[in-house]
């Protein structure tokens, strides 16, 4: 079971890509071990830029999806619930076509914090982007009752 509270379940990820910007650039949810999640994207018109590249605002689509999905399978959803605090890029080398995949580790996960380190490679398998994701972990809102 390794880092999951919950075993991730990819049929249950696609489903919850309904209506979603995963489901608008395929996204899709391939594998999980003990300590990492993977998933993929096309590179085509989709999630091109203007000059034919794999945009790098798709590559971070790609790099947030994956790790607010690790973390929402890491925390208790009936206590928490988790969002996106910061994200950054590393673009090493661009993509023309093909799927993008990335894979998604965990470098901290602490009560109120986890960060992701979330590594792109192209087919070919050579690095393509660098992504680190911060989640917070909320507290879900408590109902008073009087």
């Amino acid at each position: 079971m390794g880092i999951w509270k919950r075993e991730p379940d990819l049929a249950q990820l696609h489903e919850n890509r309904k209506n979603t910007i995963s489901e608008l650039l395929d996204i899709r949810f391939e594998a999980f071990d003990d300590e990492s999640i993977t998933a993929s994207m096309p590179v085509d018109s989709r999630t091109h830029q203007p000059f034919g590249l794999l945009h790098g605002g798709a590559s971070v689509v790609l790099a947030e999806t994956l790790g607010s999905m690790a973390s929402y399978h890491c925390i208790d959803t009936s206590r928490f619930y988790c969002v996106g605090l910061e994200v950054n890029a590393n673009h090493l080398r661009g993509l023309r076509s093909g799927r993008v995949t990335g894979v998604c580790r965990p470098v901290h996960l602490g009560r109120s914090t986890h960060v992701w380190d979330i590594r792109l490679t192209g087919d070919d398998g050579k690095a393509s982007c660098i992504s680190r994701l911060t989640v917070a972990i909320v507290p879900l809102p408590t109902t008073a009752t009087s």
